[in-house]
């Protein structure tokens, strides 16, 4: 050993004493197995068998068995008898929880991954307070206190003139904290719903054994010493050495960085390989011996099972995870409107700044002649760095990107009801302009409730179940764990083939290799050793077409055995129409063959053996010469409500294909079935095949009106992904297997199976998870994700109007004031800039779709943000709102026959309180952004809106009342309460006056007028997707 460890270069062993008395080993010994991987540590522990002993589990039946037992659990290549979803009898539960669960996780934690610390409170306050604006404005409330304290304590006061002076800088402080708060309180529930969300995604079940059984269970109930079924697409759970498997094959570039896939080895194998022929450890046969299981990698290819040595913090993924410093990455829509943000936060800048120039310039005009006390004549000036501050603060957008943030949160919140859980927040507003969808068939489109219903033995003999009613085929409850085409097949040999349970049956084969399904190759194989010989005989199903094609004989008369006979062109040709018969009926067809061989080491088959009684022979080699079994028909009925959810789709500007690897004829019937095809023939439906040999101009004729592809691998998926985003297209995707996610990642958005079907793998990949593998939440989808876009809209509109009318406000009278003084003070623009960028969000982000979105098209990439409805209304209200509040300000004393201070100070107040009832019903205006005329649509289903909007008309109220001196304001009299609401009722009349108006004119003035950057934001691009 010590010369072994010396030529070592995958690392040491930890020689320090235990430190748990139950087990063998601690966490900290298991983990020098796998950081880096360390044979020798596997060497020095004993292999499988001395980890397992020291463990307290049983390599083969988990843990609750002791290590000496031998049953074999066989890797689950087909489906799986089940026993229980989470536990296997009564009394299990009881006895893992007291007598495994509790010290186990004592020793080694659970398999609870770490997540992302979540930022504390302090860490949120400083972040919704991180603007340099707030800075400014509070330095300045700060200054205008301290001489407004001054003032009210130096000098002398009257009844008239009571020591309000610090009220100013108070009101503006709490303004300040009000704004922080809110931000606070928006960006809480924003970490809130993600938190939740992000949970969700680390949910996902694994196949354990325990007490001799397979059962289903979170991967977070994962425990040291578990033994873990894997197949093709799981992503391993956790830390482990392999057990047992075929040809598994795993990407480790999460862990390693390296792309290239790593085979496994088992470790019994490699332990005996490392030991050699003289049972003394041989360091050359070092290499290419991988046992070790690395949590958060993928299995791409094989089966197999592996023993868990680290869980949790523990494992490699583990702590990745806790390494990790996660950035949010701004979504499209979130990058498009900063970048619309950011050109009126200049503009704002540009006129706030001209207004302190001017303003300033005035006052220092006005300083030799100023007899005010020297505190009086600071006053002034901090009054006029406080009022330009305040411009800015209006003018800077900071909603828009909150209000998408706002949508997107409730949005997903709404979607996770919808059973779409959104993995990339991106997704969810893109999917609402998909213009393409590529389909899966089988549990997308199809309820994945699969029922043998027809089949053919041999050449002749043919039965139906006439007592299935095959527009309600469902699967046995429970009986099975594992494949839904396999658990069909299973059932039918259960019942009409007095089939055994399954590990009984198991039990009695010797199985020496597995080749699990892979859509590219379109079958799967199972090598097993005939008793008391050295024959061989491999079982195969698989694709009618794909198998016949590899059989010369078919067996005789299966009644009598299975002798067979040759399989001329006839048979052949009737086995074919059979096929096609099967397929017109809607059918997924499955043949199934088999071959008996003597094992020859020399073989030109026989290939990367480990030893010359465990054989590894090539599919090629096992694909020849085989016999016809026979032929099965399988009802899999289509889901309820997929037909009108495909209408759906068509009738909102999206196109629906179908990409599958069930047979031509099976996919066009499915197809007309569920209105993808349509029955005039002017659609197309093609094999893999034909359309991975169309050249450029094959596709641009053919794809267009291309709606099924028969037969088809993942390449072709991925092909025809490539070339519809080429040509401008937003595409989304389905997949279930590990080989869809590259077609998957080629999507601008891609969905994953979460049900039974799905595959780790393509979830990883995929940015929104079908929770029910049903099509008709793709169609949810793309309501919420239209609804998120109009949602920004129509606070979009919203927020330029009041920034422009508030700018100009605020602008224009302080200038043409005698006392530079504006007709919003700042603690009013404070109270606007509270509802205009966290109130209306809140309220105008969150309304629900609305069927009518599905009955227009989808936008392009390059539509602009703000199209000339939009334009229309901004424009409209704004001349409305300037033209109103300039009457009142400049007029009012004339149009009220007003003369005392009060009354002038009425004005004043009136002028404030009509202008929020404008920007109130502004509001309800802008819940339509086109020329809709209902703005009422869907209102009252949106208790938001509805308690926001009462909140901001109470707190109005309570202001004009109660606001006194810290909002300028006095108490109205009940005729110009009346005169405010009429006033903001009347925006309600221009809006739909505004929507009379033709577009064409406005479409000309935007051309002319408003930059293209001002409309769209950033531009959007397709990113390029490397075809290799």
């Amino acid at each position: 050993m010590s010369v072994l460890q010396r030529r070592l270069t995958w690392g040491s062993v930890s020689q320090g004493r235990r430190s748990n008395p139950t087990f063998a080993f601690s966490a900290k010994q298991l983990g020098t197995l796998h950081n880096p991987k360390n044979l020798a540590a596997f060497l020095q522990y004993g292999g499988i068998g001395g980890l397992a002993k020291g463990l307290h589990t049983s390599a083969t039946k988990g843990i609750g068995c002791e290590p000496e037992d031998t049953a074999v659990v066989h890797p689950p290549g087909e489906g799986q008898a089940r026993s229980g979803t989470h536990s296997t009898d009564a009394s299990s539960p009881t006895l893992l929880e007291g007598e495994f669960r509790t010290p186990r996780r004592a020793a080694f934690l659970d398999n609870r991954l770490p997540t992302k610390k979540q930022p504390s409170f302090p860490h949120l306050v400083w972040g919704a307070y991180n603007d340099p604006v707030l800075f400014l404005l509070t330095a300045a409330a700060a200054v205008s206190l301290a001489i407004g304290l001054y003032q009210t304590f130096s000098l002398v006061h009257t009844v008239s003139n009571p020591p309000v002076e610090w009220v100013e800088g108070v009101a503006i402080l709490v303004a300040v904290v009000i704004v922080v708060l809110a931000g606070l309180v928006n960006d809480w529930e924003k970490q809130r719903q993600f938190r939740k969300l992000n949970q969700k995604q680390l949910e996902r079940d694994v196949r354990v054994v325990r007490l001799g059984s397979s059962r289903l269970m979170p991967s977070s109930e994962v425990l040291v010493g578990d033994i873990i079924h894997l197949e093709p697409g799981d992503v391993v759970p956790a830390d482990g050495v392999l057990v047992d498997g075929h040809k598994v094959m795993c990407d480790e570039s999460i862990a390693t960085g390296e792309s290239e896939l790593v085979h496994k080895t088992p470790g019994d194998a490699a332990l005996q390989a490392l030991r050699g022929q003289r049972g003394q450890p041989e360091p050359e046969l070092l290499p290419g011996r991988d046992v070790f299981m690395l949590s958060g990698t993928k299995v791409m290819e094989g089966v197999g099972t592996f023993l868990v040595t680290a869980t949790g913090v523990n494992s490699t993924y583990g702590k990745i995870l806790a390494s990790l410093k996660e950035d949010d990455q701004p979504t499209p829509l979130q990058a498009r409107l900063s970048v619309l943000a950011k050109y009126i936060s200049w503009t704002g800048g540009v006129i706030a700044t001209l207004l302190f120039l001017a303003l300033f310039i005035r006052f220092l005009a006005t300083l030799p002649h100023d007899s005010r006390l020297p505190a009086e004549k600071g006053k002034s000036f901090v009054d006029i760095v406080i009022i330009s501050l305040t411009v800015l603060v209006i003018a800077v957008p900071e909603g828009l990107p909150l209000a998408v943030t706002l949508s997107l949160a409730y949005a997903t919140t709404r979607m996770l009801k919808d059973h779409n859980l959104v993995r990339q927040l991106k997704s969810c507003e893109i999917m609402g302009n998909a213009t393409n969808i590529c389909s899966d068939k089988t549990g997308t489109l199809t309820q994945n409730k699969m029922t043998v219903v027809v089949g053919t033995v041999g050449k002749t003999l043919e039965f139906q179940d006439k007592s299935s009613d095959v527009t309600k085929a469902d699967t046995k409850d429970g009986s099975f764990v594992g494949s839904n085409t396999e658990s069909a097949l299973l059932n039918f040999a259960k019942s009409y083939l007095d089939m055994a349970q399954v590990d009984l049956e198991r039990s009695k084969q010797k199985i020496v290799q597995l080749i699990p399904f892979n859509s590219s190759r379109q079958c799967m194989a199972v090598v097993l050793q005939l008793p008391s010989s050295d024959m061989y005989r491999v079982f195969v199903k698989g694709a009618p077409e794909v198998l016949l094609s590899k059989c010369n004989s078919v067996i005789t008369n299966p009644a009598s055995g299975i002798a067979s006979t040759e399989l001329r062109p006839g048979d052949r040709e009737h086995i074919s129409s059979t096929i096609a018969r099967y397929a017109d009926q809607a059918l997924r067809t499955i043949s199934l063959a088999y071959r008996d061989f003597q094992h020859d080491p020399t073989a030109d088959g026989a290939e990367g053996r480990l030893s010359a009684t465990k054989p590894d022979f090539t599919l090629h080699f096992l694909l020849q010469d085989l016999v016809f079994l026979g032929l099965m028909g399988i009802r899999d009925p289509l889901r309820p409500g997929v037909a009108d959810s495909v209408h759906t789709c068509q009738r909102a500007g999206v196109t629906v294909r179908m990409v599958t690897g069930d047979n031509l004829h099976t996919a066009k019937a499915i197809a007309k079935q569920c209105g993808i095809m349509s029955g005039d023939g002017s659609d197309v439906a093609m094999e893999g095949v034909a359309f991975r040999a169309l050249d450029d101009s094959g596709m641009d004729r053919v794809v267009p009106s291309l709606k099924v592809i028969a037969r088809s691998t993942p390449g072709d998926k991925r092909k025809l992904v490539i070339y519809l985003r080429a040509k401008g297209e937003i595409v989304a995707v389905t997949g279930d297997g590990t080989n869809d996610a590259s077609a998957m990642s080629a999507a601008d958005v891609s969905f994953s199976m979460g049900g039974v079907e799905g595959t780790e793998v393509a979830r990883e990949a995929s940015s929104i998870i079908l929770l029910t593998d049903d099509f008709t939440c793709i169609v949810r989808a793309i309501m919420w994700g239209r609804a998120v876009n109009d949602s920004v809209k129509k606070f979009l509109q919203f927020q330029i109007t009041i920034t422009v009318t508030s700018v100009v406000l605020a602008f224009v009278s302080a200038i043409s004031n005698s006392s530079e003084e504006s007709v919003l003070t700042p603690v009013q623009l404070m109270w606007i800039n509270l509802f205009q960028d966290t109130l209306a969000a809140l309220a105008l982000a969150t309304d629900r779709p609305q069927k009518r979105v599905l009955d227009r098209e989808p936008e392009a990439r390059t539509a602009p943000l703000i199209n000339i409805p939009m334009w229309k209304t901004i424009s409209g209200q704004s001349l409305y709102q300037l033209t109103v509040t300039f009457v009142l300000y400049f007029a009012g004393p004339r149009i009220f026959p007003y003369g005392t201070e009060d009354e002038v100070q009425q004005v004043e107040t009136l002028v404030f309180n009509a202008y929020v009832c404008m920007q109130i019903g502004n509001m309800y205006n802008c819940r339509q952004y086109d020329n809709t005329f209902n703005i009422f649509e869907g209102m009252f289903s949106n208790w938001l809106f509805m308690s926001i909007t009462t909140i901001m008309i109470g707190v109005q109220i309570l202001i004009v009342f109660v606001g006194g001196q810290a909002f300028a304001v006095v108490p109205l009299t009940g005729v110009q309460w009346a005169v405010s609401l009429v006033l903001g009722l009347l925006s309600l009349v221009v809006g739909a006056l505004i929507r009379c108006l033709p577009d064409e004119p406005f479409q000309r003035l935007a051309n002319g007028v408003i930059p293209t950057k001002w409309r769209s934001g950033a531009e959007q691009r397709v990113a390029p997707v490397d075809e290799d």
